[in-house]
Parts: structure tokens; sequence; C-alpha cells
């Protein structure tokens, strides 16, 4: 049996959101199974794109333990407006930082490096190499496709990613197994490398929305039409559209627009909501909270941008439709999201370019209360089939075991 695993990835409790999430909760189901678990991380940063107050005056270099795994971080540069420079050199500061910890770890059977970043994965390659362990990459988000899709890069910023994307497939060639987290992603990292690779999707703990004594949450307990919005406020939603949305609400009575998080894009978001009384914000709020909030919207909304296809697969969408309440999401048609929403009929997906369509659709979500449950009902049993963690984790660890 392989005992001895290490996990690299920038994000790691407290972070409880998002790829921090993930991976906590990877290492410590391994750790229940009986595996010895260190992590090498930085200092928890996301969303909010600074580092924790309670860990801003430790040293350079930090060695804990939580809940059984043994965590070494090193504290990375945080960039508040993170620029694509300030990106880089916030990916730079954590790959430096953390090769120290490569020295300071036992002797790893399997090295798991987490994407982003993909210098994440460099490091795990060192320790393959070092140790002669196995190496196994999982992408989280095709970090550099987003960069080059959307057409935004310009000089010495797409040199960068070029040089970058040859480091991604050195380190991909060179890997034992390869993940990532939607079929559609499988395909793209089916054309970058011929390593094999794993469907390893992310997960929902249902059991956390089962619990009847679920209280309605503080931030929608009015008794309007709640629409929700809970998760990373950043350059991959499509605020222009949301905006847009929300001035189309003005005259509609009864209804409300609750936005539920904090990241780079914020403080510019807060600046162009300030005049609609009806749309509230509130920053993030902790993962034991979730499932509350969630459950108590009448709808969820996701406005993603519609040019790239399939370099992220949005984890809030488990928890919204853990919820048994119904979304509304946009993006492009051509995605693996709209996919799940045509097999689930757990609520409705638009490509984001008629607002009055998806308008319609909301008035006859807010008139017709058994609709928003079939809807709800319907996302619910989908998510527990598919997603559910226990299933989802209890493969994962079978795949580890097969590693030899």
């Amino acid at each position: 049996m392989n005992n001895k695993i290490v996990i690299i990835g920038i994000n790691y409790y407290p972070e409880d959101s998002a790829i921090g999430l993930y991976t906590t909760e990877k290492a410590e189901y391994l750790v229940s199974k009986g595996f010895d678990v260190s992590v090498i991380t930085g200092f928890p940063y996301y969303p909010q794109w600074e580092i924790r107050q309670d860990y801003k005056t430790k040293n350079y270099l930090v060695e804990e333990i939580i809940n059984g795994v043994k965590v070494y971080r090193s504290k990375q540069y945080v960039p508040k407006n993170p620029t694509f420079l300030k990106r880089i050199i916030h990916l730079t500061s954590f790959t430096f930082g953390n090769f120290i910890n490569l020295f300071r770890v036992d002797k790893p059977d399997i090295v798991i490096s987490i994407i982003p970043f993909t210098t994440s994965s460099l490091l795990g390659w060192f320790l393959k190499k070092r140790y002669k362990a196995k190496h196994w990459v999982h992408i989280q988000d095709f970090e550099f496709d987003a960069a080059i899709d959307s057409g935004l890069l310009r000089g010495n910023a797409k040199l960068v990613i070029r040089f970058l994307q040859r480091i991604e497939k050195f380190v991909l060639d060179r890997a034992d197994i390869v993940s990532t987290i939607s079929l559609g992603m499988i395909n793209k990292l089916k054309a970058k490398t011929d390593t094999n690779t794993y469907y390893f999707t992310n997960w929902i703990d249902v059991e956390k929305f089962n619990n009847n004594k679920l209280q309605t949450h503080k931030y929608l307990n009015s008794n309007t039409f709640k629409i929700l919005y809970s998760g990373n406020i950043g350059a991959k939603q499509d605020w222009n559209f949301f905006l847009n949305f929300v001035n189309q609400l003005v005259n509609i009575e009864n209804i409300e627009v609750i936005v539920v998080g904090e990241g780079a894009e914020k403080d510019k978001l807060l600046q162009e909501i300030k005049d609609y009384n009806f749309v509230k914000h509130y920053n993030l709020i902790p993962y034991s909270e979730l499932p509350s909030l969630l459950s108590s919207a009448d709808l969820h909304i996701l406005f993603q941008k519609t040019d790239v296809i399939d370099t992220v697969m949005p984890s809030k969408i488990l928890g919204m439709m853990a919820s048994a309440k119904p979304s509304i999401v946009t993006g492009n048609l051509k995605s693996e999201v709209a996919k799940v929403f045509e097999d689930s009929n757990g609520g409705f997906y638009f490509d984001g370019t008629s607002i009055e369509e998806l308008i319609d659709q909301i008035l006859l979500l807010k008139k017709s209360k058994q609709m928003r449950y079939e809807l709800g009902q319907n996302a619910k049993a989908y998510v527990e089939e598919k997603y559910s963690k226990n299933k989802v984790l209890s493969h994962f660890e079978q795949a580890i075991q097969n590693m030899s």
C-alpha cells in the first residue's frame, strides 16, 4: 500500500471555498482511510486576495497539524488588485518559497499536485524524481488556456504564458496520471498529453442539505422572491450582463437580488449596484452556513462569460443544485454545464444574448411555487446520483490504491 502522500497546492484550510475546500476535504478523507498525508501550500488568502489576519504576523515558513494532516506553508506575495504581472509574481513567490518545503516533508510514495498553479506540478515532479515517487497531477482550472482564449494577452504577457504552457506540457508528459473535473476538460487534456487520464469531478456533501432543521439564513429572511448569487466575484463571471439583468428588474415588485461573495471585481461591482435598493451584498460566509444560505433562496443565478468553453467547471453549481432550488445559468451553449442542465432538468441555461427571454423565465418561476419545487427536486436528485462526496472520494481512494 502507498501510505505516504504529499499534496502540493496554493489553496488549503482555513480557506473553505472553491479549490481550498476540495483540497482540504481530499486530504482529510485520505487521513481517515489510514494514509499519512502532508500538504505543501501557501498562506490562506482567497477569495479576499489578502492574507488572513491571523496569519499575517506568522513566520515566512509555518508548520501545522490540522485534523491529522501535516501542513507546510510558505508565505507568498498576495496582490490586492491582481493584474497579470502581479499574478505572475504571486505564482513565482509561491513556487520558490515552497521549494524549501520540498526538503521538509517525509519521503512520499505518491505526490499529488493541484493546478492551479502549474508550477505546483513542477514542484511535484521534483519530488517524484528525488524519491522515485508516483506523481498524480490534478487540474482544477486550465489557467493559461482561459487567458489565451480570451484574446486579451499582448506582447510580453503572451510570451510568459507560452513559456508556462511549455512547463505545463513538460510536467503533464512526465506524470503517472493526470485528472481533471469535467468530461470536456478531459478531452482538452487528452489533446495536451498522452499520459493516462482520470475523471475526478468535484463533489458536494449532499447530506449537509438533508437536515430538516436548516434555518432560513439571516441574509435571506425577507418575504420577497429572493434571487441569489453566491461565490467568487471575479473575472470569469459576466458582471456586465448581471448589471443589465438587475436594471431589467427595477420595475418588478416583490423581488430581491442577493450577492454573497468576495473577489477581485468586488469593489467595482459594489460601486455599480449602490443605487439599486433591491440588490444587497454580503461578504463570504463560513462554509458551515452554506447549506442554510443556498437553501433559503428561491432561485440561483450564475452568469458566465461565453467566450471560453470548458476550461473551468464551476463548482458552485453543485451547491446550487444540492439546495433543491432551481437555477438560471448563462454561458456557452456548447459547454458541459449546459449539458448538465439539459440532463437534470434542474433549471434553465441560456446563451447570455437575450435578457428578455431570461426575465420572462424568472417571472414564470416567481409565479409558480410548484414549478420551482419540481425543478429543485430534479436538481438535487441529479447531484446526489453523480456528484455525492462519498461516491467521488471512494473512487478516488481506489485509484490511489491501484497506483503501484
